[in-house]
């Protein structure tokens, strides 16, 4: 197993900022604290419907819950178009987005050519996007929760890194 993790910081990237983002997030910083890595995570949304302030949604807690990780709860949306929000991109050395609509948004605020710039299901070898669950309830929640993880295991693998025990 490698024992250097490439990334110092990582930004995820959805739509508003309230469900995948921050269920990719809680992933990631349990991944880091289970194998004792420095590695600052973040995540913003990105779609012209993003605004700074908005509370993750519930089914996003309850969805991670199941699996043992919990979210913050004062956390808030971030609007990484705002200015003052910038630096977390121009800051990430990996930026992992949720759908191919993202990633070409994100690009537009990336000022250096080098920055690693990959779709989740990118990072796992993989072709897609992983769907927003807003409106389907729970289920919906438990199955891109799911699709996360599932690219993130096999991500990381890649990277010769074990995921989180499995639940």
């Amino acid at each position: 197993m490698n024992n250097t993790f490439p990334y110092k910081s990582i930004l995820i990237v959805c739509s508003v900022n309230t469900a995948r983002s921050r269920m990719a997030e809680g992933y990631f910083n349990n991944f880091c604290t289970e194998n004792n890595l420095d590695v600052e995570i973040n995540s913003g949304g990105i779609a012209s419907n993003a605004r700074d302030g908005m509370l993750i949604s519930m089914d996003a807690h309850m969805a991670m819950m199941e699996e043992g990780i919990k979210l913050s709860e004062t956390a808030m949306s971030v609007d990484l178009k705002k200015k003052e929000h910038q630096y977390l991109i121009e800051n990430a050395d990996l930026i992992l987005t949720l759908t191919d609509q993202h990633k070409a948004e994100i690009k537009k605020y990336i000022k250096s050519n080098n920055k690693e710039v990959f779709t989740l299901r990118e990072f796992a070898g993989e072709c897609g996007n992983i769907k927003d669950p807003s409106m389907k309830g729970i289920e919906g929640f438990r199955i891109a929760r799911d699709k996360i993880k599932d690219c993130l295991i096999k991500g990381l693998d890649n990277l010769g890194f074990k995921f989180i025990q499995e639940r």
